[in-house]
């Protein structure tokens, strides 16, 4: 008995074509599955009933947590660490501990969305089965693939070939892991 495919390729032509077939495979039901593309596809995610990025929650986490870093740091070291009374003024004003705040608000959101895409991104990701492809190469240059893989629940060999197939595809082929 013949072991279980990672999952199937397709190849399509067209952005019209490959947009179609990503409707199809979306209305099927599909949840474990991807379209490479040689460039940006807009109206893809759409297509493929991608849903919005969580991306900028890690960004927000971030952004928060550095402004409070960033004020936290400058009333504990005007409080406690190096208390100077200078003409009578407080020990801490967040105006002063402003420029300081802003720049680790930056900085915290930049590291928090670099690490954020990552994680969510699964990255780094040294091996993929869709590199074994021999014309996977085609994919950064003038074709367009959609990748079904086999632990999606509604993966079965057959009916999925016969869903590419109808859907436009070409050169159906198994990959496996």
């Amino acid at each position: 008995m013949a072991a279980q495919p990672n999952s199937l390729i397709a190849t399509f032509e067209t952005t019209a074509d490959l947009m179609r077939a990503a409707e199809t495979v979306r209305d099927a039901g599909y949840k474990h599955w991807d379209c490479i593309t040689p460039f940006p596809v807009h109206g893809l995610d759409k297509a493929m009933g991608v849903a919005r990025s969580r991306v900028p929650r890690f960004s927000l986490a971030g952004g928060i947590t550095g402004f409070c870093t960033g004020m936290s740091m400058i009333w504990f070291m005007n409080r406690f660490d190096y208390p100077l009374v200078v003409g009578g003024k407080p020990f801490f004003s967040p105006m002063f501990a402003f420029p300081v705040s802003y720049e680790l608000t930056i900085l915290f959101t930049a590291f928090a969305t670099i690490g954020g895409m990552l994680f969510l991104n699964r990255l780094p990701m040294h091996y993929h089965p869709v590199l074994k492809y021999d014309q996977i190469h085609r994919g950064l240059d003038d074709r367009f693939f959609i990748v079904i893989e086999s632990r999606d629940p509604k993966f079965n060999l057959e009916a999925t070939r016969a869903l590419l197939e109808k859907a436009g595809g070409a050169d159906i082929t198994e990959l496996e892991a």
